[in-house]
């Protein structure tokens, strides 16, 4: 991703394998994203209280929602 795009959260997950899960149906649609989580680098992933978080270019925001779909359930938070 580019260091200068303007990023936005798509979605935020309970766990970092969820989040990880749908960063691969972006990539399978050639959408770019990353996945961010305050988890001290993954030895803390109790810090994930917040939610993991799936950002995506504020221009690829919309493909990226119609590619994942409706949320299946509430995020702890959303964006």
């Amino acid at each position: 991703m580019s260091d200068h795009a303007e990023l936005v959260v798509i979605r935020t997950f309970l766990s970092k394998g969820e989040a990880q899960i749908a960063q691969g149906a972006l990539e399978a649609a050639s959408v770019d994203s990353m996945v961010s989580a305050d988890d001290a680098g993954g030895i803390r992933p109790s810090l994930w209280m917040g939610g993991v978080k799936l950002l995506v270019r504020a221009e690829d925001a919309e493909r990226a929602a119609e590619i994942l779909g409706p949320a299946d359930r509430e995020s702890p938070e959303e964006g």
